[in-house]
Formats: C-alpha cells, sequence, structure tokens
C-alpha cells in the first residue's frame, strides 16, 4: 500500500502544492504504532514558515479527504526539509550546483557507495560531485539518496 500511496500524493498533490507556490520535495508514508503516517516536505523560494506549512497541510487535508485516499486512520504532516534537504530531481541537482551534499548509491561508483563533496553539476542523467579532490560521474538512476549537507 505505501508505494501505490506515494506515487498517487507525488502525481496528484504536487501540481495542487505547486499552484499554491509550494515544490513538493519529499513524500513518505508509513506505519507509526497502529496509524499511518503521510509526511509532505515541501520549499518554496526563501523558505517555508509554519504558518506556510499549516496552510499546506488545511488544503492538503480537504483533498485527501475528499477522495478517501488512504483508506484508514493516519496523520498528516507537512513541514520544512530543513537544512539536510533531499535532491531528487534533476533541478534538485542543478540548482544547488556548488553546494556540499551527501550521496548514497545503488550500485558503487568507483568501488564507492557513499558520497560527501561539492555538487560540481548535473548533465545529461548525470550528478558530478567531489570528494578529496577526486570528481565522481553519477547517473541520477544510481542515487539512493541525496541531501544537502550544511
Amino acid at each position: 500500500m505505501a508505494p501505490e500511496v506515494v506515487r498517487r500524493v507525488w502525481d496528484e498533490l504536487e501540481p495542487e502544492l505547486a499552484e499554491m507556490g509550494f515544490e513538493l520535495i519529499e513524500v513518505e508514508f508509513g506505519q507509526h504504532g497502529r496509524s499511518h503516517i503521510l509526511r509532505l516536505f515541501i520549499d518554496r523560494e526563501g523558505g517555508v514558515t509554519i504558518d506556510d506549512c499549516a496552510k499546506a497541510s488545511r488544503q492538503v487535508s480537504a483533498y485527501l479527504d475528499k477522495d478517501d485516499y488512504i483508506g484508514s486512520q493516519y496523520t498528516l504532516e507537512v513541514s520544512s526539509p530543513g537544512i539536510a534537504r533531499p535532491l531528487r530531481k534533476p533541478e534538485d541537482f542543478e540548482r544547488f550546483t556548488g553546494e556540499r551534499i551527501k550521496v548514497r548509491t545503488v550500485t558503487p561508483v568507483e568501488g564507492r557507495s557513499r558520497f560527501a563533496g561539492e555538487l560540481m553539476g548535473y548533465s545529461d542523467g548525470m550528478m558530478r560531485v567531489t570528494v578529496d579532490g577526486t570528481e565522481y560521474r553519477i547517473h541520477l538512476e544510481n542515487v539512493k539518496r541525496a541531501n544537502l549537507d550544511r
């Protein structure tokens, strides 16, 4: 159920949030005790305030309730991605070129699967990160997790 909920949230709520001026950064859905938690991480130019999160939560909650999205009891959490903002889309890797990042890969690249260094750019499906003076090229499809490292 979790992958279907996450996929549906991305497909249907990303445009809804964009109309409100927010970028959907990450979606998590999991179980906590006997109930479920749906977490949305949003951002916007200049950052997200508590009021922004409350506004987005009200709008998203109304949208989810009208279609009985999850079918069981759940808690909705909407928050800022924080300083360790996840990077997922090509636009993220372009936007944060020059920033420090941490990356974990699905399969090793040149013998390693963890990288912490400077994001040097993104093109043709490949991100470039420099770690201790060595540049690595990592295909976006091989990225298990990437975050800003501020």
